[in-house]
């Protein structure tokens, strides 16, 4: 499977395939396999599978991703880099620099080369 990024605060892994940084997160904020069946009603077994070697559905992947207070995002790759050198800055604890604070004011603006 590819490597999609998973937004949460564990970006140390950020080239880790997808399914295991849902694992990874789900392990960080103390879940089991089986907290998963409340969180975004999936059976104990349909999810064991899903991180084992599943093929989700978006919609899967977008379900599970709430149910870890995360969510999926589809990143240019041109922008890969700049985009990682601002979450290392956040997660490092260093204060957001101008361009975050623009980041915020506008995520989008930019983002296909136009300048509006």
């Amino acid at each position: 499977m590819c490597c999609y990024s998973l937004k949460s605060n564990l970006f140390d892994d950020i080239k880790m395939p997808l399914l295991d940084q849902i694992k990874k997160r789900r392990i960080a904020l103390g879940f089991k396999q089986s907290d998963m069946q409340m969180r975004v009603g999936m059976s104990r077994q349909q999810y064991q599978r899903l991180e084992a070697s599943g093929n989700p559905r978006l919609n899967t992947l977008e379900l599970v991703a709430k149910g870890l207070n995360s969510e999926i995002m589809l990143i240019p790759q041109e922008k890969r880099e700049a985009v990682l050198a601002l979450l290392a800055s956040h997660t490092a604890g260093a204060p957001c620099s101008d361009i975050a604070d623009n980041v915020i004011d506008a995520p989008w603006k930019g983002l296909l080369g136009d300048d509006d």
